[in-house]
């Protein structure tokens, strides 16, 4: 991946952006997209869009929820001691003994997430047998009591893993909030891949095209669903991780086979506008991109589920980027995939016209 790129990735990952608290991250992709796009917006939900040629036909929405999971901060005692809740789906396994930060008014706040030395505990508790709630966990940010904690954090305040991102070996990266940031990265991409083509070639993209950091996908869907009804797209494609299976523990028989670096995979299921899966495996083919598949029996937990039913319906399909311990402070994915991604989807929109029919 070339520097610029990853530099742009490197800051959205370190952005947070907890469900509901997405702004700072989309200030970073409009930074970026901003000499690409036609128009950029931001709707009354929080999503941010840009679009490129905006009067072409047919409509293409692409949709990378910019939101993450994290915590909000509930409650804070007398002794200055912090308690949260979750925002989304937290795996309360990895949550004890980490670091945070608590994005107060003033900036970030770092915590550590206490809990009884495994001296003091008893013998049910040392072994791992006890389950424990998230109000059982603690947040420790040095306060001396509730006053001054106060000065520093608030009721309401986001919550996140300490974000950033580091390389593991030539491809992988790992990082929290990978998803689906690295889908927003890759629809950012394509829209960039698609405006360079067209200021070469005037006149030949005819679709129009909106790149769309969606919002609040990791409590329900929210923003894809209110952003589509906004754009009303004949065609709507979402981007998210997907489950690698290709490291111990990984079920392939529950799962499927898919592995991180080896391409991202295209979705087969309900979900999916079946001409324009074949579109987007037409391109992949012209262009060399390998692509994996992935079996998706029902209505998909991404974008592409309420972008498919919206209005009278679009023609909806999902690209996948194979992703290792996803909700977890060390989500891993391929460098590899991202760029792949972002060109199947160039590669694909530039060959739509107003005649391509997505009817089944």
């Amino acid at each position: 991946m070339d520097d610029r790129p990853y530099a742009f990735l490197s800051t959205l990952l370190a952005t947070p952006s907890v469900s509901g608290f997405e702004q700072p991250a989309a200030k970073v992709i409009k930074a970026y997209l901003k000499p690409y796009a036609t128009e950029v917006r931001t709707d009354v939900h929080g999503n941010t869009l840009f679009a490129l040629n905006p009067k072409g036909s047919p409509r293409v929405m692409l949709a990378g929820h910019v939101d993450q999971i994290g915590f909000l901060v509930n409650h804070i005692n007398e002794q200055g001691f912090i308690y949260l809740t979750a925002v989304g789906g937290v795996d309360l396994a990895v949550v004890p003994g980490l670091r945070l930060h608590l994005h107060g008014r003033n900036g970030p706040v770092l915590g550590v997430i206490g809990r009884k030395a495994i001296h003091l505990m008893k013998p049910e508790e040392r072994d791992g047998g006890k389950k424990f709630d998230l109000t059982e966990l603690h947040v420790d940010i040095g306060a001396k009591n509730k006053e001054e904690a106060l000065k520093l954090v608030d009721v309401g305040d986001s919550v996140t893993y300490i974000l950033g991102v580091a390389k593991l070996g030539d491809d992988l990266i790992t990082g929290p909030g990978l998803d689906d940031k690295v889908g927003a990265f890759v629809v950012a991409e394509a829209l960039r891949l698609l405006a360079e083509r067209a200021k070469k070639s005037p006149g030949k993209l005819k679709a129009a095209v909106y790149s769309v950091a969606t919002v609040q996908e990791e409590i329900g869907l929210r923003g894809a669903h209110t952003a589509a009804f906004g754009i009303d797209p004949q065609v709507g494609i979402a981007i998210d991780v997907c489950h690698a299976t290709d490291y111990p523990g990984a079920d392939e028989k529950m799962a499927g086979t898919m592995k991180a670096g080896k391409g991202p995979s295209l979705s087969i299921g309900p979900n999916i506008n079946p001409p324009l899966n074949k579109i987007l495996f037409a391109a992949a083919h012209k262009a060399g991109i390998a692509v994996q598949k992935e079996a998706a029996p029902r209505a998909t937990g991404t974008d592409a589920n309420v972008i498919q039913v919206t209005r009278s319906g679009v023609a909806a399909a999902l690209v996948g980027l194979p992703c290792r311990y996803m909700h977890t402070p060390v989500e891993v994915v391929s460098l590899a995939d991202l760029e792949a991604a972002a060109k199947l989807l160039a590669e694909a929109i530039w060959g739509l016209t107003g005649e391509t029919s997505f009817i089944p």
